[in-house]
């Protein structure tokens, strides 16, 4: 199944830089399948339970899930303008087992009382465009244990300014997911699900001169700047071990990869 999961990964799908200089070239369209592309580096410790992982695609989203750490490797969807609101709201959805995988996963009794949020990785904010959409959203698979004041401040301020960026721009291809920074890790719950000790998420605009952000932010209660959580992608990979955006031709993936303008998200540092 190796080789299967390469392929399906491949299919789908970010320490501070300095700013950029502006690229001067336009950049040929390139189908959003293929610009939304993540694959495993060859370095990657997840290259050793690679045949275990497994890719959910979903309404909005898709995910690479572990079953090892009952958590998403990686969540990626495309964000567009029009996908930053509507009708359906969260109100009287409840986060629900994900029977798509296979036992031991994530229940509401491991939450419970575990002094973790359930932290949506693709936002319930970005699905109120479609009901199933939005139902899919509470899905354990699109869950990880986030400490609530991360979950409900900063980390909720990026996913609301990623929905601004989306109506400025008209669309985004956003990836995150958890981190594991070290040897050991905390766990919830009678399926030891695994607390990570920090999440990221990189962010994609290919409107006029294409251009990319990564963010870091530790599992832990803070109230920073924005600024302060902000990486090249280039960086995030490094500490994934994931290799996002590999559909770009090579020459503009290193560009937006490799640094970071503040001044063109609007930044403040």
């Amino acid at each position: 199944m190796a080789g299967v999961l390469l392929a399906a990964v491949i299919l789908l799908m970010g320490n501070c830089t300095t700013d950029a200089s502006p690229m001067e070239e336009q950049v040929e369209p390139v189908p959003a399948d293929s610009i939304m592309s993540v694959a495993l580096q060859p370095a990657s410790p997840l290259n050793e339970n690679a045949r275990q992982l497994i890719l959910l695609r979903r309404d909005a989203y898709t995910v690479l899930y572990n079953p090892a750490t009952r958590l998403p490797v990686w969540v990626a969807w495309r964000l567009t303008a029009d996908h930053t609101d509507g009708p359906f709201s969260r109100d009287g959805l409840k986060f629900a087992e994900d029977k798509d995988v296979p036992v031991p996963r994530a229940t509401n009794d491991d939450y419970r009382n575990s002094g973790y949020d359930r932290g949506h990785m693709c936002p319930s904010g970005d699905n109120k465009w479609s009901e199933l959409a939005q139902v899919q959203s509470f899905l354990y698979t699109n869950c990880c244990p986030q400490v609530r004041s991360l979950n409900s401040g900063d980390w909720n301020e990026l996913e609301k300014r990623c929905r601004q960026w989306a109506q400025q721009y008209g669309e985004l291809y956003i990836v995150c997911g958890p981190l594991f920074l070290n040897r050991r890790h905390k766990t919830i719950g009678r399926n030891e699900v695994v607390v990570p000790e920090a999440f990221f998420k990189v962010i994609l605009c290919m409107a006029g001169t294409p251009k990319a952000i990564g963010f870091v932010y530790r599992n832990e209660q803070c109230n920073n700047d924005m600024a302060s959580y902000v990486n090249s992608v280039d960086d995030v990979e490094r500490l994934t071990g994931l290799d996002f955006y590999t559909g770009l031709p090579d020459d503009v993936e290193r560009k937006v990869e490799a640094v970071v303008s503040f001044h063109d998200w609007g930044i403040v540092r």
